[in-house]
């Protein structure tokens, strides 16, 4: 099968191809396992971290991906459920341990044994993959393949975002950054709280207008202060500034959720600057968001259908992994990418 695998860590600052095309066996399915000819997978940021090292693979080569649509071609032994021939997603749980405290109260996302599809086991972006029966997820008619793929991550783990923020209708909402996931939230926002303004940042004058599209009340550059004092801020940003210019704009008692994997080391002095009375007083929070659990991505899925939701896609053939890469660092195109496979 071919598959575009990362064969070591490398900077994306100097190296616009650090995925190789190659040809690889199918990979032979387990018990409690089915495989998946993968039609479409999603593009993600934190595939950028794997490549340069900030949540280093597992092993090399190893196929990256964790927002992946396809149907089943095969199950395993264990496997009673006739799901052969079926549409399932796979996401960024790949297993957990099952037996922790975190896994018996439903937060299987801080299991010690975590394990993530395509970082500590082969992902989505080839022609097939094996998965876990428990993490694959059914994908609601509503949605083509390709608009499917960025529900799975960017959408599910927006909706957790939101549910972290404590959000209640009618309280402003700031979006630091919007890619993938942002445009999502504000999507959702706009359905299930309907009186909240949303205030969006972002460096990216294009990034921007998207926003105003979709309906945000107010952009502007990170840099900027919003017109409004607000109650909570999603940050979805690789950088440290929007994290203290986040603390500027929340109102006392607000509350900022870091929605990122991991933070890029560039603009890491900015914390020096960081002011006790003028960033954290007054009773603000900040909360990170740590993984997704397979709840979420169920729950995701069935509000978006419900509620109409669509991503807006770039589509990529799988040989143009490399540059989907590229534009997503660059954000020279909106909202999110996708691989199409042949």
């Amino acid at each position: 099968m071919k598959a575009m695998v990362l064969k070591r860590i490398t900077s994306l600052e100097y190296n616009a191809y650090p995925l190789s095309l190659v040809e690889i066996p199918v990979p032979f399915v387990g018990p409690n396992e089915v495989l998946i000819r993968i039609s479409a997978c999603g593009v993600c940021h934190t595939e950028m971290d794997e490549i340069e090292g900030r949540t280093p693979p597992a092993f090399f080569p190893i196929v990256l991906g964790h927002q992946v649509i396809g149907t089943v071609i095969e199950q395993g032994a264990g496997v009673l459920e006739p799901l052969t021939g079926k549409r399932f997603g796979v996401a960024w749980i790949y297993s957990s341990c099952g037996k922790c405290k975190f896994c018996l109260s439903g937060r299987e996302n801080l299991c010690p044994e975590f394990k993530a599809t395509g970082r500590d086991e082969n992902g989505g972006y080839a022609e097939y993959m094996v998965a876990s029966e428990k993490h694959i997820y059914p994908i609601p008619d509503f949605y083509s393949d390709v608009e499917a793929a960025p529900l799975l991550c960017a959408g599910a783990i927006g909706n957790r975002s939101i549910a972290l923020t404590g959000l209640i209708n009618g309280q402003n909402l700031g979006l630091m950054g919007f890619g993938a996931s942002a445009h999502l939230v504000l999507m959702m926002v706009r359905h299930s709280f309907p009186d909240t303004q949303v205030f969006v940042f972002s460096r990216n004058s294009k990034e921007r207008l998207f926003a105003e599209q979709l309906g945000a009340s107010w952009t502007g550059d990170i840099s900027e202060k919003s017109p409004k004092k607000l109650h909570c801020i999603i940050d979805t940003t690789p950088a440290w500034k929007p994290v203290v210019k986040s603390l500027e704009n929340l109102e006392k008692g607000g509350r900022l959720v870091i929605n990122a994997i991991r933070k890029e080391n560039q603009d890491k002095n900015v914390l020096l600057h960081l002011s006790y009375s003028q960033h954290l007083w007054m009773e603000k929070e900040i909360k990170t968001v740590a993984n997704i659990t397979g709840k979420d991505v169920k729950d995701f899925l069935k509000l978006a259908a419900s509620s109409d939701i669509k991503p807006v896609c770039e589509e990529y053939r799988l040989e143009d992994a490399n540059k989907a890469l590229i534009d997503l660092k660059n954000k020279s195109i909106k909202g999110a990418k996708v691989l199409v496979m042949d």
